[in-house]
């Protein structure tokens, strides 16, 4: 026992030495290779010079048995969303291999009694930070595997718009139709001026068969192509009237085909839709018509139409706004749309996502001609009462208010003291229409028939799809005095039809010595005191205007109508007020603060009991010379 004690000693030594040093040079025999990520134990020295057997290492200080020195508690490195990478100086072995890492990539000292950094301070403080998916030192795992594992790609969302418009566009081509047309185009002579040849020529013979042609009238026909849709399986056509506009013979092109000639129902040039009619003799696939009212901005929408000639092309795309007006008619409300329309795609049908026309494909805005994803077209809830229409009657039968509106301005509406500029203000009534006595200059129509009208713009499509002869609720702010704010009514118009009351216009237009846009030729004219007045000179500017007395020389000076009424504007001050707000010579007031006024006295005596009130502005009521009516609010200052 007591010959081992030395070597013991030893020994003892031996591996304080290598726990105070780790960096110490020792003999490569002695301690295992860490490359396995697995510390081994070192081995004795050498045998004993006696040929006794070699002592055995005591169990308390043999590193043999040794488990993984404690550590601070952390989740195992299956469970880690990304493994962390340990400080270089923890996780590489040394050069003696006295220490290395396990299998688990957890460190492992040669000794359990040494002091360790990371036990003082702990793993928790180390900040987890993402790091690359990679743990090479995980057993059985490639760095793929561990890729795959901890790196998870967001899933598709199917608010990006529609995987696939596939199943969808199948189940509606056969029902959108090519429209082909063609038209003469009559040129008298064939557009080819006489030619002649030198006497005894031979081209004069080739110069007659040219000018003769094939002895058919002289002209050329013009071909034009187009989109449409069936809405009903007997055979009925949706398309732009521009398309079929002025064609001799129109033509449906199918999706197998097929070729069939079609008669044209009805058009309506203010929508630009048109209806058709073809006899295929059996149920054709048809679309049906949706709610254009539900769909909003940022909705997948879909188009398919005959761009170039490319027939049943489809494209996709979303609602980029409503509600436009493009000035192509009075009843402008279009959607507008990135999905690619090109020319040949107009009466195309845009989709919904699920199948509906929610509107005809019209225009599009383009330096080029091509699509650059501004694109319009027709709401379907204004399409179907139009082509209703034509598909019964054969024309449009609209509402009629017969009045003349004009655009609520806020200078207008703190004039008529109605606070918000809201609605549509009437600044006359047509005579023979049905809101004469009912209606009068200065009411602002708020509601139609349950409807709100938030501009002048939206009353008359709002008038012209209500039913003719319907009595409909008007709501009105009137103001009824001077002293007071407008306050709201509400009166009761039974409509007439729009047709009708162009044709009256349109005949009292053309009788002689009435220009006004009223048609009131047969009225008695409101400002015959005013012609009768013997004040023919000019008064000083007022408000930037010089005014005068309506007299026969100024009706012909300045071409009024014979029964023009009101206070005559015969000069604009340069730079004024009056002039920036359009006021030309020629004019004529007939109204301030909504009073009737028929001399120059009078405007000056309402303009000077509006400032002793302390208005600050005045509101007045001028027709141009063709008897167009408007407001124009001028500072008093």
């Amino acid at each position: 026992m007591t010959a081992r004690l030395p070597r013991f000693f030893a020994t003892t030594a031996l591996f304080a030495a290598m726990a105070i040093n780790p960096a110490h040079a020792q003999d490569p025999g002695a301690a295992g290779s860490a490359t396995d990520g697995v510390a081994q134990t070192p081995e004795p020295a050498a045998p004993s010079t006696d040929g006794a057997a070699p002592p055995a290492v005591p169990e308390a200080p043999s590193p043999a048995p040794q488990a993984p020195a404690p550590q601070a508690p952390q989740a195992p490195a299956a469970e880690m969303p990304a493994p962390q990478a340990p400080a270089p100086s923890e996780q590489a072995p040394s050069p003696d291999g006295s220490a290395g890492t396990d299998g688990a990539g957890n460190r492992e000292d040669a000794d359990p009694a040494a002091p360790r950094p990371e036990e003082s301070q702990g793993e928790s403080v180390v900040p987890a930070l993402p790091a690359p998916p990679v743990d090479e030192a995980t057993p059985g795992k490639t760095p793929a595997d561990v890729s795959q594992s901890t790196v998870t790609m967001p899933p598709a969302r199917a608010d990006h718009g529609p995987q696939s418009v596939s199943d969808l566009a199948e189940s509606l081509l056969d029902a959108v139709v090519n429209i082909s047309t063609s038209q003469r185009v009559e040129r008298p002579g064939g557009g080819i001026p006489p030619l002649e040849a030198p006497e005894g020529s031979p081209l004069q013979d080739f110069f007659d068969d040219l000018l003769r042609g094939d002895d058919s009238p002289s002209g050329s026909r013009v071909q034009s192509l187009g989109s449409g849709f069936v809405i009903d399986p007997s055979g009925i056509v949706v398309t732009n009237n521009h398309v079929i506009q002025d064609a001799d013979e129109i033509t449906v092109n199918f999706a197998d085909g097929s070729k069939l000639e079609a008669e044209l129902l009805g058009r309506d040039p203010k929508t630009d839709l048109a209806v058709l009619k073809v006899d295929a003799g059996k149920e054709l696939p048809s679309v049906a018509f949706g709610d254009s009212e539900e769909i909003r901005i940022g909705d997948w929408v879909m188009a398919i139409g005959n761009p170039f000639g490319l027939g049943g092309s489809v494209s996709i795309g979303i609602v980029s706004a409503r509600g436009r007006n493009i000035n192509a008619g009075p009843y402008d409300n279009f959607i507008q749309t990135d999905a690619a329309i090109n020319r040949g795609n107009s009466g195309g049908p845009l989709f919904d996502m699920d199948g509906d026309v929610v509107g005809i494909n019209t225009a599009i805005m383009s330096p080029t001609g091509g699509s650059i994803g501004i694109g319009f077209s027709v709401p379907s809830n204004l399409a179907v009462n139009v082509v209703n229409q034509l598909r019964e009657f054969g024309e449009t039968r609209r509402g009629w208010l017969g009045v003349r509106l004009s655009a609520v301005t806020d200078d207008i509406a703190n004039g008529l003291g109605i606070g918000e500029a809201k609605g549509a203000v009437v600044v006359g009534t047509i005579d023979g229409g049905p809101s004469v006595g009912v209606l009068k200059a200065g009411d602002v129509i708020t509601s139609f028939d349950g409807k709100s009208v938030e501009t002048s713009r939206d009353l008359p499509r709002i008038v012209a799809e209500t039913p003719v002869g319907k009595e409909v609720d008007v709501e009105i702010l009137r103001k009824t005095s001077r002293d007071t704010d407008a306050e709201p009514e509400t009166v009761q118009i039974t409509l007439g039809r729009l047709e009708d009351g162009e044709r009256q216009m349109a005949s009292a237009d053309g009788e002689p010595g009435d220009g006004t846009a009223e048609g009131s030729g047969e009225a008695e004219p409101d400002g015959g005191e005013s012609e009768a007045s013997p004040e023919t000179d000019e008064a000083e500017p007022v408000l930037g205007l010089t005014l005068g007395a309506i007299d026969e020389a100024a009706r012909q000076a300045y071409g009024l109508a014979e029964d023009a009424s009101g206070v005559l504007v015969t000069e604009v001050v340069t730079g004024s007020n009056a002039e920036e707000k359009g006021i030309e010579p020629g004019m004529t007031i007939r109204e301030v603060a909504q009073e009737t006024v028929s001399s120059v006295e009078e405007v000056e005596e309402k303009l000077a009991d509006l400032r002793e009130r302390g208005r600050r502005n005045a509101l007045m009521l001028l027709a141009d010379p063709g008897g167009d009516l408007r407001f124009v609010v001028l500072p008093l200052d």
